[in-house]
């Protein structure tokens, strides 16, 4: 029986390592095109714009790394994974407008930054793979 979970595991591990260096290699560009117009090439246009499609793009390439990862997980680390997925998913919509709409009838004192979002996202999607994963132990 450990033959038949060694591949699995070995297409699991080469799967998440492909997926890591595709979320680097995007956080990376993220932060090239944020903060290139301010340190390097101070308000050019044109390289901020191929800066943010090189982005976009790898994000593409980071998205079709993650389908190719969940597609080789087994069963039920894939449940715990789209579980978790679909939570940060329901709050980041409903937190999103709501945080969205105390911005527009002024109830915060600050604008609503897309960055304080992520973070939710990325905490409640962390949250529910822990929660998820001890569950099923």
């Amino acid at each position: 029986m450990k033959e038949k979970s060694k591949p699995r595991a070995e297409l699991t591990k080469k799967n998440t390592i492909n997926l890591a260096l595709w979320t680097g290699a995007w956080l990376v560009t993220m932060a090239i095109s944020s903060f290139g117009s301010l340190f390097l090439w101070e308000g050019n246009s044109l390289l901020s714009g191929l800066a943010i499609l090189l982005n976009f793009l790898v994000g593409i390439g980071m998205i079709l790394a993650n389908i190719k990862h969940l597609k080789g997980l087994d069963e039920l680390q894939r449940k715990i994974q789209l579980e978790a997925m679909g939570i940060a998913l329901g709050l980041a919509v409903v937190a999103g407008l709501a945080y969205s709409s105390l911005d527009q009838t002024n109830l915060i004192s600050y604008n609503a930054e897309i960055s304080h979002l992520v973070i939710l996202i990325g905490i409640t999607y962390f949250a529910g793979v822990l929660i998820g994963t001890s569950r099923y132990r």
